[in-house]
């Protein structure tokens, strides 16, 4: 948590200013009970109406003064809580971001939406009490009691004795309560897991009729955490009758005390009255300061998990760039060189001894069954995780040698799920390439077959996109994507299975398009279909992590049984 606090640097004006303006505040408060006292001894005794309502005006003075110190605090205190959780949340997007695909998957999506949300309010719902009440309940507490010392010192010391008590009461409470909050937290978590999960996978359990299951998942989830929310706010119910009973019993030993005081001489009966509303600021403040305690217990724990995620660096590192063009090949695009990759904590490697080259503007279909490594081999070109053995070089340099930026402004890659963001369908397509003019997104519209719906579309260019482009058909989203990736114009075109949701004179009409690019990429495609990649230049067969076979279609018809495996199921076999 220290760490973060790093991002309060820019609000030091504001982080003092908040707790000055609370303190003056509470020494506004503190006088109160003594112009009570003077209202009472002094006005109501003597029948002095002129000065009792100059006492009433003081009261008025400071609570206005009292107010305006109040306000103009929680003013900075939540200036400085909502800009220090404004510059964390961007630290840790920005963090997220930088980490590779190997760190993304080993974290999880729902942990980090976790921390970017719920966690960061946490912590600046701490910050803001923290600013507002750490310095104030203690200097009432302990102003309290030395203003009782003032009036009267042996009445003083009942406030010796009751102190101490509400504070072992409340924070003994308090002891108790906050480990119990902290599993109210990882409760919370599970129960926000298992709702992303319903909601984004609510047509799966439709389709599979699992909606009674995951209802009573989601029940035995919320139960578990009403069950341990109910206990923890049991034993913190405690507090108030617990701390009443004491603080009523010190203030009926108090007026019985100041009675006795008052009947000697030795007090007045204002003093007296002036010492209970100081007792019961004392037993306001202390449960003000329990609760206090109990936030930032909370907040500390919301940021150690979010630290725990800014301390997670990425075991991939950026190149200096490629500074030598002595060392670029004109003959091969991409070359994999005894390629082994493994992912974390995932035992075998998923791809072991790939090797092989490809050419400036050819065509590579890549096939498998599910599971052999065809996303995986595809994912290193792009340097979105790192080879455990061998190298992958792009125009004779490794991957590794590049930076990011560098490496992917050559590569267009259109991932396995169709992703488009919010917007107009202008700004999706600006995604590769920010000063595109209409003349080449229509371009890449055309070259993606995407062209035609989107003229019937209102706006064209300007209709909106829905998040994750809901308003748009799988096929049409796939296209959309694709038509994304070309509007750059890359030196190299990766589609991962990017055409499954496209009929077959559609994906027949893409590939015939994108052969015709007068930009001649190099051309990746990954794909279940032995149709997609029937005309490749090449095909890696892959089995299991490992190539089975590299060559044409014909060649490989010939010789790869795992390929005429694959064939033959999707293409009925001709008698010989």
């Amino acid at each position: 948590m220290r760490k973060l606090l790093v991002y309060l640097k820019d609000y030091k004006k504001e982080s003092l200013l908040a707790p000055l303006f609370k303190m003056l505040e509470a020494s506004f408060e503190l006088f109160v009970p003594l112009v009570m006292a003077s209202i009472i001894d002094v006005g109501i005794a003597n029948g002095d109406r002129t000065h009792i309502m100059k006492m009433c005006g003081m009261l008025i003075l400071l609570a206005v003064i009292g107010l305006t110190c109040s306000i103009t605090a929680q003013y900075f205190s939540a200036k400085a809580a909502v800009g220090f959780a404004a510059k964390v949340r961007h630290a840790l997007f920005s963090h997220i971001q930088s980490l590779s695909y190997s760190e993304m998957d080993e974290i999880g999506t729902s942990t980090m939406i976790t921390r970017m949300t719920s966690d960061i309010n946490q912590v600046q719902t701490g910050v803001n009490m923290v600013l507002r009440l750490f310095l104030r309940s203690p200097f009432i507490v302990f102003g309290a009691m030395i203003m009782a010392f003032t009036i009267d010192v042996k009445a003083a010391l009942i406030f010796v004795v009751t102190i101490p008590l509400l504070a072992i009461v409340v924070f003994g409470i308090m002891l108790v309560s906050i480990p119990l909050y902290k599993k109210v937290q990882g409760g919370l978590d599970d129960v926000l897991l298992t709702t992303r999960e319903n909601l984004t996978g609510s047509r799966v359990i439709r389709a599979f009729h699992k909606e009674k299951e995951e209802t009573e998942k989601f029940r035995e989830k919320n139960q578990t955490l009403t069950a341990l929310q109910m206990f923890v706010g049991r034993i913190s119910a405690l507090m108030n009758p617990v701390t009443y009973i004491i603080i009523n019993v010190a203030i009926v030993v108090l007026i019985w005390t100041g009675a006795l005081r008052v009947e000697s001489g030795n007090i007045t009966q204002g003093e007296v009255v002036a010492l209970v509303n100081y007792m019961s600021q004392i037993l306001v403040e202390l449960v003000k300061l329990a609760n206090l305690i109990i936030t930032i217990t909370k907040s500390v724990a919301c940021g150690n998990r979010i630290e725990s995620i800014m301390e997670i660096h990425s075991t991939m590192n950026e190149g200096s760039g490629v500074t030598s063009s002595e060392e670029k090949s004109e003959d091969y695009a991409v070359v994999f060189e005894n390629v082994a990759m493994r992912y974390q904590s995932g035992g075998a490697p998923a791809v072991s001894g790939i090797d092989f080259k490809v050419r400036h503007g050819e065509t590579v279909g890549i096939i498998g069954g599910t599971g052999s490594g065809k996303s995986t081999i595809i994912n290193l070109i792009p340097r979105f995780y790192d080879t455990s053995e061998g190298r992958v070089l792009v125009d004779g340099q490794d991957v590794r040698e590049y930076t990011f930026e560098g490496l992917r402004d050559k590569i267009g890659i259109v991932p396995q799920k169709a992703v488009l963001f919010a917007g107009t369908i202008r700004d999706n397509m600006k995604w590769g390439k920010q000063d595109a003019t209409d003349e080449e997104i229509w371009e890449a519209m055309t070259l993606a077959q995407a062209s035609e719906f989107v003229e019937q579309k209102d706006g064209r260019l300007d209709a909106e996109v829905e998040q994750g482009g809901r308003n748009f058909s799988g096929g049409q989203k796939q296209r959309l994507t694709i038509a994304r990736a070309l509007v750059k114009q890359p030196e190299i075109l990766i589609l991962d299975d990017s055409a499954s949701a496209l009929d077959y004179a559609t994906d027949a009409k893409l590939r015939q398009s994108i052969r015709s690019m007068k930009s001649d990429p190099t051309v990746f495609i990954v794909s279940q279909r032995a149709a997609s990649i029937l005309h490749a230049d090449q095909i890696v067969v892959l089995d299991d992590g490992a190539v089975a076979g590299i060559g044409t279609h014909e060649s490989l018809l010939r010789d790869c049984e795992v390929y005429q495996e694959i064939y033959y199921s999707q293409f009925q076999k001709k008698e010989a």
